[in-house]
């Protein structure tokens, strides 16, 4: 296996990694920009404010992409696993 070989896997695994944390963080990060131009708006300064939409967010993005993010990952794993024969040899 050569060093070309390694980097390339990892840089398919970083690849997959982001796009994975980026479907559940980009939503929560808007939703919690948005209850934070609400309190900054109103005045309000409770901070477990912004906690229970972040987290009911996160939530819903996991139930409806979670099936997509873990075929994903399993297409990932499936592609290493076949290629691991051409890596030995």
């Amino acid at each position: 296996m050569t060093p070309e070989t390694v980097l390339t896997i990892l840089q398919q695994a970083l690849q997959v990694i982001t796009l994975l944390i980026a479907v559940i963080l980009l939503p929560a990060l808007f939703i919690g920009l948005l209850v934070s131009m609400f309190q900054a708006a109103t005045s309000i300064n409770e901070q477990t404010l912004t906690f229970i939409p972040k987290l009911f967010i996160t939530i819903l993005v996991l139930a409806f992409a979670g099936p997509w993010m873990l075929s994903l990952l399993m297409g990932y794993a499936r592609q290493i696993f076949e290629d691991i024969p051409f890596l030995i040899g």
